[in-house]
């Protein structure tokens, strides 16, 4: 037992030795150490002047998706028997995640990247104001299937050539990767931000604000389509019956003159004016219906278009974010020592190995 206590004793004092024999050889390349230290400071400061700053807009809005009331159910049900769908029930695809998910769809990107924009005094789109501060105009040079390359505002995608659809890509990625975040930023608050990062200020504001457009747009339309398209039906029907009762009242008065001071004997004269006149009360009754039915409709649209309001805009000057000197000089002094100390390591194992 005594022996085995031994030999932990013996063991423990040689890595104690080995550290203490480590921790002189490291303090003995201090001078190694400390001029790549301040390499590695100079380049961090070299690297925070060169480092353009980020700038950051946030726009936050409330989604208002106001339901259907009790109160509706009668008439929907009424509606219903009549063969018409005035909608007002069911979810949506476009809540919750899925709504801030619709935003960073590649999508709504790229039509928003096609948005028109005011910049260095011309009209054009948001897409080449990404080129121009990627500078990729530059790198494209001499390059003859990238030169005339032009993203025009509000352009159809079906015109876009490979190029076009490739490049675009790209754009979609670095966005989608750390310029643009979307969500809630407490999940008991019915309140969503949009943030984007860029280089330039006036992107950021452009792209937030162009971005909240469209998917609202989107959003909008695609939740009030069906109750769009059923007042739609009802208005084209409702103005038929108009137009066959308008004509059937003045068949009405026509048969009524050719009937004038007529003999009452002859009463088969009067038939095309007693049949005008169910055709009246048959369209009045009907119109009437379609009055209502359509009145509902124009009740129900209101109910299933939501509102989006927005709370927040990006004001200028934005939040920006720059790459501190004194942080630059820190943290590349830092990580310069700290890989020169793992290489001295490294470089002498590597001596005692082969010398083993």
């Amino acid at each position: 037992m005594s022996e085995q206590n031994s030999n932990d004793e013996v063991t423990l004092k040689q890595l104690v030795e080995k550290g203490r024999e480590w921790f002189y050889y490291i303090l003995s390349q201090w001078k190694v150490i400390l001029l790549v230290g301040v390499i590695g400071g100079a380049l961090g400061f070299v690297y925070s002047i060169s480092k353009k700053p980020i700038y950051t807009a946030t726009l936050s809005f409330a989604l208002e998706d106001e339901k259907g009331s009790s109160s509706l159910g009668g008439a929907l049900g009424l509606a219903s028997q009549f063969g018409l769908d005035l909608g007002g029930g069911g979810g949506s695809v476009f809540t919750g995640s899925n709504l801030t998910e619709l935003f960073k769809s590649r999508s709504m990107v790229e039509q928003t990247l096609l948005t028109p924009v005011v910049f260095d005094k011309k009209s054009s789109s948001l897409a080449e104001m990404y080129i121009q501060n990627s500078k990729w105009r530059e790198q494209w040079k001499g390059k003859s299937k990238f030169e005339n390359i032009q993203f025009l505002p509000n352009a159809e995608r079906k015109y876009f050539t490979r190029i076009h659809d490739s490049i675009l890509g790209v754009m979609y990625d670095e966005l989608s990767k750390g310029g643009l975040s979307v969500g809630q930023k407490d999940k008991k608050v019915s309140i969503i931000s949009v943030e984007v990062a860029s280089i330039n200020e006036l992107f950021a504001k452009y792209f937030s604000e162009a971005l909240v457009k469209q998917v609202s747009d989107f959003y909008v339309i695609s939740k009030s389509k069906k109750a769009r398209l059923n007042m739609d039906i009802l208005e084209r029907q409702t103005d038929s019956i108009r137009r066959e009762l308008n004509g059937a009242i003045t068949g009405v008065a026509v048969a009524n003159d050719n009937t004038f001071n007529l003999n009452p004997a002859l009463n088969v004269r009067r038939a095309p004016s007693a049949r005008r006149q169910v055709d009246v009360q048959a369209n009045t009754a009907i119109l009437t219906e379609l009055v209502k039915q359509t009145e509902l409709a124009k009740v129900t649209l209101r109910k299933e278009t939501p509102l989006i309001q927005i709370i927040d805009k990006p004001i200028l000057p934005l939040k920006k974010e720059k790459f501190g000197r004194l942080k630059g000089i820190i943290i590349g002094g830092f990580l310069a020592g700290f890989m020169s100390v793992i290489y001295l390591i490294f470089r002498r194992l590597f001596k005692l190995l082969s010398q083993g």
